[in-house]
């Protein structure tokens, strides 16, 4: 919306501001203001000049020689070149001195020998957009009304002196789409009264509704249609006050009926049309629906293809206008127009966006009827348009107002307490204060005992209809530079992340560091990927999509592992055969075979290793990853998150897995100890068909991880006393774990055993068939005190007594 600082101080005082401290004002209070332009671009010594004779140069055929009158009471002589140039005329003229834009100076100059004192000017040499000019003036020089002072500054004649506010209104604002809304919106901000235009109307002697007829067949698209009856106006160019008004808020001026309509449009908001009046057989007007088959042929002569959807103004039978959109070219108002039928409406905006997105045709009229009109303005801009065209067109407005309404719109009750108000806000407003507020925006209200305000919102104002609406308006109109700054406090600050969130930040972090590429892959998988990996994804069954882009895209993913696999054979298909990935994200598990309700969404954590670990180099042989690189990445997660405690690796089997490579991955919860996922090799067959060589694969779910998560570090002081170490070899079967015989050596010692190291396995001939060797270090401190040897030596026996009770273990010599 380009709104002119001129025309709107017509509707309320501006005093006291420059454009662009409103602007400020208006960006502040909540209406933003992209740009203010000035609509001078730098014109300045050019006036009204008449061409009292023009001859041909004698030297060149397309000049000519004006003798121009600029009320100096000297004659200038003036070379043009234009073809449009006469005596008679009243033009724009440069004068010597004057300054054009882009800087252009006025010197004296001749042409093929001829001197000239000046120019004579077009509309684009003065700056003006000959788009938005009448198509007669957009060729040539800009001839002027010839009722206009010799002399007269042209900023005065062409507004020029004048600046025009560009509004970046959200959609909510809709009633600042006119003039009068943002006038009262300035009103509020200033406290200033709105002066509203004058619509008296002056009637013929013949009455309305003798003459027109109007019905409404369609209620639910067209809640009120009326119309007026003008006769004997006089369609001709618009004054150039009417033009200037036109043009600066971007709209072309045409003739004086369809100027009257745009400029009320502008004025009120309210879109209107004129109809010649003598192409309506009986004046006959039904809004009804289109019927399939109906054609238009629109103002701009395209023929329109009508469907059943498409809201039109008819004469009866036949459609002769989109409504809301643009009228038909069968009563389109021309030069031979004599009597006028004016409409004036509130059509369903829903259906006036429908109707003008599938035609392509949008246009100011259907942007404001798709944001909903005030319904109250409609018979008020009916009204000030028939004064109008009486004054400039010289018509005379049938006596009445024919119409037809399926209900009256009252104004919007809405309740709000003082108390709430301040509550949301964090002030402490007044009654006095919040009542000055609403009296500066027009809202009347009740005011109860308690403090609550009960507010009659103006139709105008569609944009409130809950309590926060209006504490909105308070806020903005208080200032919002007033509103007191508060410390945020809660559990989980705006703005801030969630622990979930900032754990798997800092996963993705510590893992791109440590070297691993991060795969987003799709949720959509095939089915025959869900079938991998049961034992992550237990008793459920796949989520089928409902309209899935392909077969291979066909179901919901319930474990990461499957793509990351599809990604690494991607990679070796193309000679990547080294990769290191990771992904977190979600799988999606359901107990149901037909989908009642909505599947679980669990995040997960997964990861792949294949290749080598290091690269052959000069000096050192490649290095293939294993078992423990994909460990030790586990080992990095839990270290990160503070669990390291309370994480154990248990022999495990689970399908696609290898049978003797694969470990179960044990946390120990509130609830008890329980398997959060599965590190381990690919299966051998698995690798085979997929193509890949040694593959480690690991998938744990992080929702229990989330709760036991730690940031919290415990410092330990150094030790001030020494430690004792006892290493040991006991051979064992090679089914007991390493990870049992340290974790007896933990329970027997207790608080007095630091540390538990396997630091070597030894597995031969000598042993004996089905044995192993297992050598153990374990280091023994008092953190008050120095240990004796015999009590590390009773110790340490009984760890190894407890060896050979629960594991036959063996003392190797």
């Amino acid at each position: 919306m380009n709104v002119s600082y001129k025309w709107l101080s017509q509707y309320i005082d501006l005093s006291g501001y420059t454009g662009q401290e409103l602007a400020e004002k208006m960006t502040r209070g909540g209406i933003e203001i992209d740009v203010v332009e000035s609509r001078n671009k730098g014109v300045t010594g050019v006036v009204v000049g008449y061409v009292k004779s023009k001859e041909k140069h004698p030297d060149a055929d397309k000049l000519n020689v004006c003798k121009v009158d600029v009320g100096t009471g000297e004659e200038l002589q003036i070379v043009c070149g234009a073809k449009n140039v006469d005596a008679g005329q009243h033009v724009p003229v440069a004068v010597i001195g004057a300054v054009l834009p882009g800087d252009f100076k006025i010197k004296r100059a001749k042409l093929r020998g001829v001197e000239s004192q000046g120019m004579i000017c077009s509309a684009k040499e003065l700056g003006l957009n000959d788009k938005l000019l009448p198509k007669e003036q957009q060729e040539g020089i800009l001839v002027l009304p010839a009722t206009l002072k010799i002399g007269t500054p042209i900023t005065d004649v062409l507004g020029l002196d004048d600046e025009v506010l560009e509004l970046d209104l959200t959609p909510n604002r809709s009633d600042c789409l006119s003039m009068l809304g943002v006038a009262y919106e300035i009103g509020a901000l200033t406290g200033r009264e709105v002066k509203l235009p004058d619509h008296t109307v002056n009637h013929a002697a013949v009455r309305a509704d003798g003459l027109v007829k109007v019905s409404i067949s369609a209620p639910e698209q067209c809640s009120h249609y009326s119309a007026r009856y003008i006769k004997g106006v006089k369609i001709g160019p618009s004054p150039l006050w009417l033009q200037n008004r036109l043009i600066a808020a971007g709209v072309r001026p045409i003739n004086n009926v369809v100027d009257v309509t745009n400029f009320v449009m502008l004025e009120y908001g309210q879109p209107l049309h004129a109809f010649d009046a003598d192409r309506i057989p009986g004046g006959r007007i039904d809004v009804r629906l289109a019927k399939p088959g109906e054609t238009l042929v629109t103002l701009d002569d395209q023929e329109r293809k009508l469907e059943p959807h498409m809201l039109v103004i008819t004469n009866g039978s036949e459609p002769i206008a989109l409504a809301g959109v643009m009228g038909g070219a069968s009563t389109e108002v021309s030069g031979e127009t004599v009597n006028i039928l004016l409409e004036s409406a509130k059509f369903d905006g829903g259906t006036v966006r429908k109707t003008s997105r599938q035609l392509g045709l949008r246009s100011e009229s259907s942007i404001r009827f798709e944001k909903e009109v005030d319904p109250a303005r409609v018979i008020p801009a009916l009204d000030r348009a028939a004064s109008l065209i009486a004054e400039l067109a010289e018509g005379l407005a049938a006596e009445g107002i024919v119409e037809a309404s399926t209900g009256s719109v009252q104004p919007l009750k809405v309740e709000v307490s003082l108390d709430k108000i301040n509550g949301y806000l964090g002030t402490e407003l007044s009654k006095l204060e919040v009542q000055t507020i609403f009296g500066r925006l027009h809202f009347e209200y009740e005011l109860a005992d308690k403090g609550v305000f009960t507010v009659n919102v103006p139709t105008r104002r569609g944009d409130i209809t809950r309590a926060v609406d209006l504490i909105e308006e308070v806020a903005r109109l208080h200032g919002y530079d007033e509103i007191p700054t508060t410390l945020i406090h809660g559990d989980v600050v705006p703005g801030s992340l969630t622990k979930p969130q900032a754990i798997r930040r800092e996963l993705r972090k510590r893992l791109s560091d440590a070297g691993l590429n991060e795969v987003v892959s799709y949720s959509f998988t095939g089915p025959a990927k869900t079938q991998l990996f049961p034992a992550l994804a237990k008793d459920t069954k796949p989520v089928r999509l409902a309209m899935p882009m392909s077969e291979d895209r066909s179901v919901l993913r319930t474990t990461l592992i499957a793509q990351l696999l599809e990604t690494a054979a991607y990679n070796r298909n193309r000679k990547n055969e080294s990769a290191a990935l990771f992904e977190i994200g979600s799988v999606f598990h359901t107990d149901e075979e037909q989908l009642t309700r909505l599947p679980h969404e669990k995040h997960r954590f997964a990861a792949l290793l294949t290749g080598n670990r290091s690269e052959a180099q000069w000096n050192t042989k490649a290095a293939a990853v294993d078992f423990y690189d994909a460990k030790g990445i586990l080992e990095t997660v839990f270290s990160v998150l503070g669990l390291t405690s309370i994480v154990s690796y248990e022999a495990a089997q689970p399908e696609h897995f290898h049978p003797g490579r694969t470990a179960a991955v044990m946390i120990d919860t509130p609830k008890g100890r329980e398997a959060i996922g599965y590190v381990g090799q690919l299966h051998p067959a698995l690798q085979l068909e997929l193509d890949l060589a040694d593959t480690y694969v690991l998938e744990i779910s992080l929702e229990p991880l989330y709760e036991l998560a730690t940031s919290d570090i415990e410092y330990k002081a150094l030790p001030r006393y020494p430690a004792i170490q006892r290493d040991i070899a006991v051979v064992v079967d090679q089914e007991v774990a390493a990870a049992k015989l340290t974790g007896t050596a933990w329970s027997i010692a207790g608080e007095l055993l630091e540390s538990v190291r396997v630091f070597d396995v030894y597995t031969g001939e000598k042993l004996g068939a089905g044995k192993k060797s297992v050598a153990i270090s374990l280091v023994y401190r008092h953190a008050d005190r120095t240990l004796t040897d015999e009590e590390v030596t009773e110790l340490h026996g009984k760890v190894v007594s407890q060896f050979e009770q629960s594991f036959a273990a063996e003392l190797r010599k």
